[in-house]
């Protein structure tokens, strides 16, 4: 470990600038402050607003933000060097960034000879002057200033000499600290370790790293970077970003406070990261992905019986950090893969008191399903009502005695489908109808009608999802058709499935072990 052992690491957010780059992450300015004040609540150093002289999304965060309260974190503005043959004093781009306000501006400056001559289409010299003016002008302004020094990776490949001397004009000039910055996102660890250390020993100041994913290598060029010296990381929550993203800096938190013994965060950061990942993904409307490292779905699901069996002795036997540190928590999936530790576990997570031969019935009988085409790693509340039958004194809530569904076209009126339902309820057979704008849905409202009145707490559940998979679709229309629904009573959601060929049973089955588990969680 480098000199950094006794340092703080000060994570740099970029979030709300380079990750609303990505395709499909958008943002509006509302959208920034609320994910701004998240990022500020968990203690990161630098939150990057945006680009005011961009867009007018930019330009209203920084009005916005001026007027709040941050307690962990520094606002910061985004933007260029100025000019070619011009100064900064007149120019639009560090106007912009002086109007809003922000405490800190972060401007990047071209360190590759191929984007000084083609790209910018000026001199060596022209552009070493551009960067030391424009740092000093906002130096002189009373802003802190981060020089970004872009493809700076590439550039110091093609020309080792000058990528240094854009460096030391950025310090000439002011910079507080001097962000390497892996543009193009294809280094591989071993050239950021060897480039990192020899710009280290060659400027002796305060390095940071900027580093994109395209390579899949964003998060560990970033660590590596670290543990060769560099004080700051700049990333995306989720590694959102343009083209492949940028460096996640979930995983990079976690991996700085729980791999390698340096802070990042304030005391009670980390345990904020599962909950904050999952708020920018709502609040910008994409689904979460559930296998991404420490805060997913599945960080820490254990779907393999032998592993379930060896984490009901050991947690630690198949987690490699406890999943509370970060906010997450441990799941068991069932599926034809389980054994009984997985039933087990499942039955101690609902409440279900079943010994461990008990589960067994239930363990053949989900391997038999799964191979006729259930699924049951997504449909918990099935597993959990299969555990529950076995109980010895259990007694359901209602009983199918059968049911009827009518799909008709008539003149005038175009489809509509009709349900009958003949249950059994203490006892009392009760027989209904109901019409919908489809057989699952008149199967639905029929079943309520016959069990409302004894059980009324089913008015408020609601249907919140119903999803329809064709499992074997070379068999055309005869193919077995796997239903999946999500029933949602306030915030308590639940998952059942059905598999037939028939689309019907399949959708009753899975409706019946809904309404069931339902009322039994609502008791």
């Amino acid at each position: 470990m480098k000199d950094t052992a006794m340092n703080f690491i000060q994570i740099y957010d970029t979030t709300l600038r380079d990750g609303t780059q990505s395709e499909g992450f958008n943002l509006s300015a509302s959208d920034k402050v609320r994910i701004a004040q998240k990022l500020d609540e968990l203690g990161v150093a630098f939150i990057e607003g945006g680009w005011p002289g961009s867009n007018p999304k930019d330009v209203e965060f920084f009005e916005r933000a001026r007027d709040m309260e941050w307690k962990n974190a520094k606002i910061t503005a985004f933007g260029a060097t100025c000019r070619v043959k011009g100064g900064p004093e007149d120019d639009a781009n560090i106007k912009a960034l002086l109007d809003s306000q922000a405490p800190v501006c972060t401007i990047f400056g071209k360190t590759w000879t191929l984007h000084v001559t083609e790209v910018l289409q000026t001199t060596f010299d022209d552009n070493l002057r551009i960067i030391e003016q424009s740092v000093a002008y906002l130096r002189s302004q009373n802003r802190r200033v981060i020089y970004d020094a872009e493809h700076f990776f590439d550039g110091y490949k093609a020309d080792p000499a000058y990528a240094l001397e854009t460096l030391k004009a950025a310090i000439r000039g002011g910079a507080e600290t001097l962000v390497l910055c892996e543009t193009n996102g294809g280094a591989m660890p071993w050239e950021v370790e060897k480039i990192v250390r020899e710009v280290k020993a060659a400027v002796q100041h305060p390095l940071g790293i900027h580093v994109h994913n395209d390579g899949d290598a964003g998060v560990v060029n970033s660590l590596v970077a670290i543990r060769e010296g560099a004080i700051q990381v700049q990333g995306t929550i989720n590694g959102v970003g343009e083209r492949c993203g940028n460096a996640n800096l979930v995983s990079i938190m976690a991996n700085l406070e729980l791999k390698m013994g340096l802070r990042c965060l304030p005391d009670g950061g980390l345990p904020k990261l599962t909950e904050l990942s999952h708020f920018v993904d709502e609040v910008a409307n994409i689904t979460p992905n559930d296998h991404q490292p420490y805060v997913g779905k599945s960080a820490f699901a254990h779907k393999g019986g032998v592993h379930v069996a060896a984490m009901r002795r050991s947690a630690q036997s198949y987690q490699h950090v406890a999943p509370e540190v970060v906010g997450n928590k441990s799941r068991v999936v069932v599926s034809d893969l389980s054994g009984r530790g997985n039933l087990l576990s499942k039955a101690e997570e609902h409440g279900v008191e079943v010994e461990g031969e008990e589960v067994v019935p239930v363990l053949n009988e989900i391997k038999e399903l799964e191979a006729r085409g259930f699924s049951f790693e997504a449909a918990e509340a099935s597993v959990a009502m299969m555990l529950k039958r076995q109980e010895m004194y259990y007694k359901p809530p209602f009983e199918l005695i059968d049911f009827f569904v009518n799909v008709e076209h008539r003149s005038g009126r175009g489809i509509f489908a009709e349900a009958m339902v003949k249950v059994r309820v203490n006892g009392e057979v009760l027989h209904t109808a109901a019409e919908g704008n489809g057989p699952v849905n008149a199967l639905d409202l029929a079943l309520r009608k016959a069990l409302v009145p004894t059980y009324p707490q089913l008015a408020l559940f609601h249907l919140a999802d119903y999803k329809v998979r064709i499992l074997d679709s070379d068999n055309g229309t005869e193919a077995t058709t796997r239903v999946l629904i999500d029933t949602q009573n306030g915030t308590k959601r639940w998952s059942t499935v059905g598999a037939s060929a028939n689309i019907i049973e399949a959708s009753w089955q899975a409706l019946v072990d809904s309404v069931e588990y339902g009322l039994l969680m609502a008791h």
